[in-house]
């Protein structure tokens, strides 16, 4: 066991005003193993990028261990799956390799064929089995869960529960709860560590949160009781100072300055104290609050369609020029349905779901689908975004203001409306296309993934979005907590 301690960490990138971190402090034991979660964008890249000394920062980051950071870059994709795991870690023992291998659920057939022939649940594999073999280095783990299937998520997430030393960054709720023992969180204010999974972070966080709300409450009224009487008071007191030279003077009668200035002064003075008590309720209100995720609700706008069914598939087989995508798929779409379609990688859902949208895919069996039937899609792929987020609004017809709208309830950063859709993070792109399709009017809406890289909070603001509004939606989708809260309707393809 040795400790990570970190010391008033500052960092901001090159030309920006803003800092990701400022005079953060905390420590870790090497032993633990810890989720890290945090909203999009607010560092928990950057912060193992910062562990490992890519960028310069102030403060100090002081440890006796080294670092490794998943996932590896393999240069050339061609090469033996054996080959790249000798690059990146050229002494591992055969034995050693294979029993990591073993506990993943990968054949040893994968090691003598090529890397870029593997699928990406096998890709993920292999380089975790890679990143085990390293000794004496704390293991940062960014992601591993995107793409995988929900048995791949299970099996790795079981192959790290019996693992120890790692900061894992991930989204999945029930994949982190099996796994880690710690979380590590990036706040809108600070970074915390607390003991335990997801699932008590969570529950901790709505018990301080709802604390914080009633205490909001409660300073909101002192300070409306406060202001009111520190108006009555100072309004007390000028009409005293007024009576020095107004009516007693017509009575003929000299008033009593002396006596009249002592009492409006002390009408001032106590008017001061309230005040001042008014501006201590603000600054402990200011200290409130400061990590509540107070975003807006998200909204949407589902259609009725005409009918009760919107789409029917009958025993559906799919093929492509080299292999068959699936066959014998056969269900209906009814009116308020949320159908999550399930099966291993590369069983054919996402053709399923292009084959619904109106793609030209071919396949046999019997598919019809209602007449101006109107659809929302959310693509799995998000590497056709570029360009201004105003122009792709104008692109796709959606509203613009709505749009970003949607945007910023999703925790997006303002500083981001201004640059390119390229440069973009996963998670950022996988919003872009969430806040369009809830721009959009639709009968049906048709999500391919759409969780992939988006943070945990977001997730759980879609989740509400999704139970409010009750739409007919047909998704993919991984993340078996989601699964589990939205599904009205299971398909196994």
């Amino acid at each position: 066991m040795s400790l990570i301690k970190v010391a008033n960490l500052t960092f901001a990138y090159e030309g920006s005003y803003d800092n990701i971190f400022e005079q953060v402090s905390f420590q870790i034991d090497t032993d633990w193993k810890l989720g890290f979660i945090g909203r999009n964008g607010r560092g928990k890249t950057t912060f193992l990028h910062l562990l490992q000394g890519k960028y310069a920062y102030s403060g100090s980051i002081s440890t006796s261990v080294g670092f490794e950071y998943f996932p590896y870059q393999v240069a050339n994709q061609a090469s033996n799956t054996i080959d790249v795991l000798e690059s990146i870690c050229p002494d591992f023992l055969q034995w050693e390799l294979l029993r990591e291998l073993n506990l993943l659920d990968v054949a040893e057939d994968v090691l003598y064929r090529p890397f870029n022939t593997l699928s990406d649940g096998e890709r993920t594999k292999v380089l975790l089995a890679a990143l085990f073999l390293k000794e004496n280095s704390f293991l940062l783990i960014d992601e591993p869960t995107n793409h995988l299937d929900m048995h791949a998520r299970k099996l790795v997430s079981d192959y790290l529960k019996s693992k120890q030393g790692f900061i894992l960054v991930s989204h999945d709720r029930a994949f982190l709860d099996n796994c880690i023992d710690h979380i590590l969180s990036i706040n809108k204010t600070n970074i915390e560590i607390q003991k335990g999974n997801f699932s008590s972070w969570w529950l901790n966080k709505e018990r301080q949160d709802n604390f914080e709300l009633a205490e909001n409450r409660r300073l909101k009224k002192d300070i409306r009781r406060l202001t009111h009487a520190a108006r009555l008071v100072s309004g007390w007191s000028d009409k005293v100072e007024k009576t020095k030279t107004s009516g007693r003077k017509m009575s003929g009668i000299k008033p009593d300055k002396g006596y009249i200035g002592h009492k409006a002064a002390k009408m001032m003075a106590r008017a001061k104290n309230i005040e001042n008590r008014q501006q201590a309720a603000i600054a402990e209100k200011a200290k409130l609050l400061k990590n509540i995720e107070s975003a807006d609700k998200l909204k949407m706008s589902p259609l009725q369609y005409h009918t009760g069914r919107l789409a029917e598939l009958a025993n559906i087989s799919i093929y492509y020029h080299d292999r068959t995508a699936c066959t014998g798929v056969s269900f209906t779409i009814e009116q308020g349905d949320r159908i999550a379609l399930c099966g291993k990688n590369g069983a054919g859902k996402s053709s399923i779901l292009k084959l619904i949208c109106g793609d030209q895919i071919d396949y046999t069996g019997s598919f019809r689908k209602g007449s101006r039937l109107k659809i929302s899609y959310v693509a799995q792929d998000t590497s056709f975004l570029r360009g201004n987020l105003t122009d792709y609004a104008a692109a796709v017809g959606i509203n613009e203001t709505l749009f970003m709208t949607n945007l910023r309830k999703l925790d997006f950063p303002r500083v981001q409306f201004e640059k390119d859709i390229s440069t973009f993070s996963g998670g950022q792109k996988k919003k872009v296309l969430i806040a369009k399709s809830l721009s959009e009017q639709a009968h049906l809406y048709i999500w391919d993934e759409p969780l992939n890289y988006i943070d945990v909070l977001s997730r759980i603001q879609i989740e509400e979005l999704l139970l409010e509004y009750r739409p007919t939606i047909l998704f993919v989708e991984h993340d078996q907590a989601f699964n589990e809260n939205i599904a009205t309707k299971y398909i196994q393809v």
